[in-house]
């Protein structure tokens, strides 16, 4: 417990110093909750889209490889601010001749009830293109040796046009599985089953209407359209399928939304574990539970509450089981606000990637600005 606060202790001078460098200012928050404070700002080499915390309070980050500027993928963030590679700088040297040893495109990871760390590779090499074969894959480390313990194989359960995107996993007495979002290049998107204990995966709800980008849904964020835009002006829609996940606190239920849809949906994870059921049949559990804004990561707590990543708002929203949506902290340099995490103790960690800056949205410009802020919130409740 010392270790833990002694991180945050540091963690939150770093914040402050780092706040009067950026001219943060206290952002408005909900009865319930904390004001939303910068905990670091992290010198992350490119867009941060993930992050997740150890029980002894070191957190890990992860940005995808879009291109040939992401020098690693998957970090570890210092009370400084400094991001080093994690576990180590060869591990995150992409070799399609190691391609189930080595990290390629990790968008996200979780640390489980267990204190292992999960991290999903989509095995890409850009934000495009065909999957590396034997690339995609979940891979587990033990914190206290960072080593690899075990690599699940995806390869099965990926096409040509895959982009693994999101990660949940539960593990308590008697369960041990993940659960992961492929939001698809082309926005034809799927959810994907894993059994830790025998490695089986199953792909499920591919180009479901809930897994899919919906067409003509326009998506501003910093006051702009988001497009991909090239550097001779033509520019084009952005597609994006099942992206954010969370799973309600009994494992019962999993909770996503594709990027490009302003729907939240849910889907039982019995019907999604179950090899003897088609698609069919999974289909039949869905429910549409309605609008929730535009977003990217979801999460939920221990109150079964559902916390979204509100990308055009610079904000945090926060859905109750009755539906009752609400706004709970906003902040402008909440910029593309992506993945949250949530502690033991009541503290909501998430990230700013500001993913719209990047040279794909606005002809070719690098406008990203690190460092890149990670903020948290307390809030009243544990994680699911």
């Amino acid at each position: 417990m010392m270790q833990v606060e002694r991180r945050r202790l540091l963690g939150g001078a770093a914040g402050l110093f780092a706040a009067n460098l950026l001219g943060l200012r206290p952002a408005r928050s909900e009865p319930g909750t904390g004001p939303l404070e910068l905990f670091v700002a992290a010198q992350a080499p490119t867009t941060p889209t993930g992050l997740t915390l150890a029980p002894d309070g070191r957190m890990f980050l992860f940005m995808p490889r879009f291109d040939e500027r992401t020098i690693f993928t998957a970090g570890e963030v210092f009370p400084d601010g400094r991001v080093v590679p994690y576990p180590s700088e060869t591990a995150n040297n992409p070799d399609p001749a190691k391609a189930g040893e080595r990290l390629f495109h990790v968008p996200n990871g979780v640390v489980d009830r267990q204190g292992r760390l999960w991290l999903l590779d989509a095995g890409l090499m850009a934000s495009s293109g065909e999957p590396v074969p034997g690339a995609a894959k979940l891979v587990c480390i033990d914190p206290a040796t960072n080593a690899t313990t075990r690599t699940i194989p995806l390869q099965d359960v990926v096409t040509k046009t895959s982009s693994l995107n999101d990660l949940r996993v539960d593990a308590r007495p008697g369960r041990e599985v993940a659960y992961i979002t492929d939001q698809g290049q082309d926005g034809a998107g799927a959810l994907i089953a894993v059994d830790l204990a025998s490695g089986r995966a199953l792909r499920r709800l591919s180009g479901h209407a809930s897994t899919r980008s919906v067409e003509g849904t326009l998506k501003i964020v910093e006051g702009r359209v988001l497009l991909k835009r090239k550097a001779n002006g033509t520019t084009s829609p952005i597609q994006g399928g099942a992206n954010g996940l969370a799973l309600s606190p009994d494992g019962t239920r999993l909770y996503y939304t594709p990027l490009i849809s302003r729907r939240l949906y849910a889907v039982e994870t019995a019907a999604l574990l179950d090899p003897a059921r088609d698609d069919a049949a999974v289909a039949e559990t869905v429910r549409d539970l309605g609008e929730k804004g535009l977003t990217g990561g979801l999460a939920a707590d221990s109150r079964d509450r559902v916390y979204l990543s509100l990308q055009e708002f610079d904000a945090i929203g926060r859905r109750d089981p009755d539906g009752r949506i609400e706004v709970i902290a906003r902040d402008p340099n909440l910029v593309w606000p992506d993945t949250f995490w949530i502690t033991a103790d009541g503290w909501l960690y998430l990230t700013a990637a500001q993913a719209n800056r990047r040279p794909e949205h606005n002809g070719g410009v690098d406008r990203q600005q690190p460092p890149y802020a990670i903020f948290r919130m307390r809030i009243d409740a544990g994680p699911a």
